[in-house]
């Protein structure tokens, strides 16, 4: 099948890459590459470097690709960002996405994914929500992600483009940036493998829900399955693990594991203990979803623990040093 993934050189998009190739799948990729790297996709992916907000570069690839389904993960990810810079937020999120669909309808694709998000979406949760909890965002991050859903919704309605929403609960893995805002596994391996301090913001105690990259990248090819067939138009699914691990715990298992790799290394200095600086505007407490429904409607669980997950990302960020 024909497979244009938007943001697919990214660290998401990458592996989603992968596994549609391992499927046997003909991917196709556009990436503006402000994140992602040619380098992350194989040489035979066709690449065409375009931003999905320019209507006229995007008519022209979905011309020429003619894709039967869409994988979007292009995005403005950076909920601190968006806290800054709310129009820009809307301008990648919301307005890209349009453009995305409007040409996803013109050229007959059948299926579109779309990589929403179950934290930024949900609010401040302490036990794993589900679907059906009441969507509260809490910053313009989250809002755009939300707004993208009912868009989703109306074409899958009006268009009759079948859409899956995959919420996403924090992704790590190889390939994460770490220069960015965003992306605390792939931040704190540089770091700790440099023998770096790493800074937490805030008291440590604020919970997330880490679902490794591999995980995701093969939830979005069951999403885009023809073979899955889904029993409306539109549906959103949880892709997490439900699991709660504070920063703190984070970091004393990534210190324990990066400090294991470097002495495999020759490398005897210890890892510092992190700071805890203040906290950040936009950050949620906690953040816990609940992935049942993916497991009903795609056959989808995670199968990565964090510890695997977390030395296969450290091994990946050291061997790259």
């Amino acid at each position: 099948m024909r497979i244009l993934v938007t943001g697919g050189a990214g660290f998401i998009g990458s592996h989603i890459v992968d596994a549609l190739l391992a499927r046997g799948d003909e991917p196709f990729v556009v990436d503006n590459l402000s994140s992602g790297r040619r380098e992350n996709l194989p040489p035979q992916v066709p690449l065409f470097e375009a931003d999905i907000c320019d209507a006229a570069a995007l008519e022209r690839i979905f011309t020429e690709v003619r894709p039967q389904a869409v994988c979007h993960q292009a995005a403005q990810m950076s909920v601190s960002r968006s806290m800054r810079e709310p129009v820009y937020d809307a301008e990648v999120n919301i307005i890209g996405l349009l453009r995305v669909l409007e040409n996803a309808a013109r050229v007959g694709a059948r299926r579109v994914t779309f990589a929403s998000s179950g934290g930024a979406l949900y609010g401040d949760v302490y036990e794993p929500a589900d679907e059906n909890h009441a969507c509260d965002p809490f910053s313009p991050y989250g809002l755009s992600k939300w707004v993208g859903e009912q868009y989703l919704r109306f074409y899958a309605r009006e268009r009759q483009i079948e859409a899956v929403a995959l919420r996403y609960s924090n992704v790590y893995g190889p390939r994460q940036n770490p220069h960015g805002e965003a992306g605390v596994v792939a931040i704190f391996s540089t770091k700790m493998l440099a023998a770096e301090q790493v800074t937490i913001f805030g008291d440590g105690g604020i919970v997330r829900d880490y679902v490794a990259v591999g995980d995701v990248a093969r939830a979005n090819a069951a999403a885009l399955d023809p073979a899955q067939k889904l029993a409306h138009g539109f549906v959103a699914l949880n892709i997490g693990t439900g699991v709660a691990t504070t920063v703190s715990e984070l970091a004393s298992t990534m210190r324990q594991l990066a400090g294991a790799f470097r002495q495999q290394r020759g490398q005897l200095e210890p890892v510092p203990e992190p700071f805890y600086g203040p906290p950040r505007a936009g950050d949620l407490r906690s953040s816990l979803i609940a992935p049942g429904q993916a497991a009903a409607t795609l056959g989808w669980r995670p199968l990565i623990s964090l510890k695997d997950g977390l030395r296969d990302t450290i091994a990946q960020f050291g061997s790259a040093r």
